[in-house]
């Protein structure tokens, strides 16, 4: 729940842009931080902070990556920078393919590979970006005949884009050409990851393993942290990557304190429950063009003659929810949402859509 200045109760289920992981102001996480700061809130990576080994090994224990090394920043933008940068000095190539309707990131190759050029300065253009047709097989297969590919960038659902899944046979032949090819996959698991499929990267749904994971919105339930996790195989040098604030004390309390509550109280399994059983019942409306999504990641595509209906859901039921355009509501609530808190919206959304006929 939210309030606005008056004290009006909302139910978010936006979770301020898949953000908000275990819930606001979470009696676990607050404390956390609350007791970090009575150490120290920060110091340089210039010397050891047990901090950032405890944070690794919780998340390799958590996500089922335990071989993967980490690597923290800030901010997702960053993480998918760092994750190309890395990609291009392991295999010393330059191009990345990305698809159609992606989102990577506003930093200087992230936006490149981000399919919107409104926000593509003409600094960041670069002939080293390709972008794809979505779960085009036939179209990646023909981009890697030149073996001049560094990486594979895709988001395991796409956010921004309209909640967008993609099918695991494309991510399995992603892994196969960037095998053949010696392309890193990366897993732009920043607003798909951390749980919120109910499989800790929506990419594992593929049965296949990325090379370079990118984290980062629920990380840390609204603390900025960001992340890659890197594949064995991919050995980076010290001081390849580099950053200031990237794993300070704060960040990585943080960070422990979403692992903490995710695995205390199985959000992984709660978001799988209760996500099927939100696209079960959404499914049932005939007025929807489509449901999409896995888990508490869901875009309910609406007909343009129901595009009131995320303005009623607010202003009139009291309930926070995301769009894509053009009428596209996305649901990215934090993963402990009941079905009691389903049920609010269902009942919400019956009436919208009903009032808005």
């Amino acid at each position: 729940m939210v309030f606005d200045n008056n004290g009006q109760e909302y139910l978010d289920l936006y979770g301020g842009h898949a953000v908000i992981s275990i819930g606001h102001t979470n009696p676990h996480y607050v404390k956390r931080l609350e007791d970090q700061l009575h150490q120290i809130g920060f110091y340089s990576n210039s010397v050891e902070i047990p901090l950032q080994k405890q944070l690794a090994e919780k998340l390799g224990h958590v996500s089922g990556k335990e071989d993967y090394q980490l690597f923290l920043c800030n901010s997702g933008a960053e993480a998918n920078e760092n994750a190309l940068k890395l990609a291009s000095f392991y295999n010393g190539k330059k191009k990345v393919i990305s698809f159609k309707r992606a989102f990577h990131g506003r930093t200087s190759l992230a936006v490149a590979v981000t399919d919107n050029p409104k926000i593509i300065a003409p600094v960041n253009e670069t002939d080293n970006a390709m972008i794809l047709p979505w779960c085009d097989e036939v179209a990646l297969e023909q981009a890697f005949a030149d073996n001049e590919i560094s990486s594979v960038i895709i988001e395991g659902i796409q956010g921004v884009g309209g909640i967008w899944v993609a099918t695991e046979s494309f991510l399995k032949k992603i892994r196969s050409l960037c095998d053949t090819y010696n392309a890193a996959f990366i897993a732009d698991s920043v607003q798909c990851g951390y749980g919120r499929t109910g499989k800790f990267f929506s990419h594992d749904f593929s049965g296949v393993n990325a090379d370079i994971y990118t984290m980062a919105k629920g990380m840390g339930n609204g603390f900025p942290i960001g992340g890659i996790i890197i594949a064995p195989k991919i050995l980076p040098a010290y001081g390849m990557l580099g950053t200031t604030f990237g794993g300070n004390h704060l960040a990585c309390a943080a960070g422990l304190a979403v692992l903490e509550v995710i695995e205390r109280d199985n959000l992984l399994q709660n978001a799988a429950e209760v996500g099927a059983y939100l696209i079960t019942e959404l499914k049932k409306f005939k007025q929807i063009t489509e449901v999409r999504g896995r888990g508490l990641m869901i875009g309910i595509d609406l007909p343009p003659e129901l595009a009131n209906v995320r303005k009623d859901l607010l202003f009139k039921h009291h309930i926070f929810t995301g769009e894509s355009k053009p009428n596209v509501i996305r649901l990215l609530p934090a993963l402990n949402l009941t079905k009691a808190h389903s049920d609010r919206f269902l009942e919400a959304f019956t009436i919208a859509l009903n009032q808005s006929n």
